[in-house]
């Protein structure tokens, strides 16, 4: 097995997979115990060489690696991207890009939604991937044979998985349809996060304006507390006691050391009196500023059969032209096109409204109908309903 843990045997590598188009990347972490995800193991492999990198070794600059994944002229290829780019960011302030992430790639295919990668490298590898190692503990050292060999297997499969996907894209002329995807992935905002928001992560059922003013100030400090001291968000406070902190608004030591889960020691220390200004800067909030529920959800009269129609026909949009219906509208977007129809949504526009925009909204208008024959289901278009033409399929 290729275990990389010097600083100049990774320069020499990644100085020969800057010639390569592409490398696959994979990496092993562990976020259990921290807020940041504490980075193990990373597996690249290029055309016709894989290598595991051992972070942890003493000594190893991450630093050519790091270059490599910046190189604009080497396609980064992964599954399932999202946590695997976070690690780079943290640690380089940078992601890497030029990016293909072959999860969303396959939903383009035809493998329907957030497909596995166990799945893929079956149906277009031809091989059973043993996942036995999923749950080891990757910060411990050394790694064994077995180890090695199921990290790497995740970079040398994902080659002819990432190759079949290209030729499939091209084939069928839908390779610009990732764009957006890989816009979004690329994008630093994506990975950097905002502790004000941090309370739209909480299932809040409180319509209450000022309990959410309180909320969203103790979950800010909670969020900003974990950052500083690499711990998850539960090991500084659970989110049960913050949703009973901006319920019943504690104002002293007192108030503080009753809530469930906190006890009187927390509430002394300075981490109580960070909490107690938090609450205190949530009171002061004026009314008007408090944040309200939002009322985007609420369907004009009627609107709720509309989308259930508009649900139908994206799926039976999605099954016609074999794409993920997750990539072409959400339910959100079904909400909102039912409710307007200029309605900014990524379903009304590029390829998605040539999918299956315009003939929801052709629907929606009365310009189409659905049909069913024999055990599938058609569009029909409707004549003297309006001045445009239904889309045709």
């Amino acid at each position: 097995m290729s275990l990389i843990t010097t600083t100049e045997s990774l320069a020499a590598f990644c100085a020969r997979q800057a010639a390569a188009d592409f490398v696959t990347v994979d990496t092993e972490f562990m976020r259990e115990k921290t807020y940041w995800p504490q980075l193990c193991l990373v597996q690249v492999a290029g055309p016709g060489e894989a290598v595991a990198i051992d972070p942890l070794a003493a000594g190893l600059d991450l630093r050519p690696l790091y270059d490599l994944m910046a190189a604009s002229s080497v396609l980064k290829v992964f599954h399932a991207a999202r946590q695997d780019i976070e690690i780079f960011f943290h640690l380089a302030g940078q992601v890497p890009a030029p990016l293909f992430d072959t999860q969303v790639a396959a939903m383009v295919c035809g493998f329907g939604d957030s497909v596995s990668y166990e799945t893929l490298v079956s149906k277009l590898a031809g091989v059973r991937v043993d996942k036995s190692s999923r749950f080891t503990d990757w910060s411990l050292r050394p790694l064994t044979e077995r180890q090695l060999a199921y990290a790497l297997s995740d970079v040398i499969h994902l080659r002819p998985v990432y190759d079949k996907l290209r030729r499939r894209l091209t084939k069928s002329g839908r390779a610009n349809w990732l764009d957006q995807e890989m816009s979004v992935l690329t994008n630093a905002t994506t990975y950097t996060v905002d502790p004000e928001s941090s309370w739209l992560r909480l299932k809040v059922r409180s319509t209450k304006p000022r309990f959410r003013a309180i909320l969203r100030e103790i979950a800010a400090w909670r969020e900003r507390e974990a950052q500083t001291r690499d711990l998850p968000r539960g090991r500084v406070v659970r989110d049960e006691a913050l949703l009973e902190i901006a319920a019943h608004a504690p104002t002293n030591v007192e108030e503080l050391a009753r809530v469930r889960g906190l006890g009187r020691s927390l509430a002394e220390s300075r981490m109580g009196a960070d909490l107690l200004a938090a609450i205190a800067r949530g009171l002061a909030l004026p009314d008007d500023q408090c944040p309200r529920e939002e009322s985007a959800g609420d369907l004009p009269p009627g609107a709720a059969s509309v989308v259930e129609l508009l649900r139908v026909l994206l799926k039976m949009k999605c099954e016609d032209h074999h794409v993920a219906s997750k990539l072409v509208a959400s339910a959100a977007d079904l909400d909102a096109i039912a409710a307007d129809d200029g309605a900014d949504v990524p379903a009304l526009a590029g390829w998605r409204r040539e999918l299956f925009g315009k003939d929801a909204l052709a629907l929606k208008r009365g310009r189409l109908a659905l049909a069913i024959s024999g055990t599938r289901l058609r569009l029909v278009p409707l004549e003297n309903a309006g001045d445009a033409p239904a889309s045709q399929d």
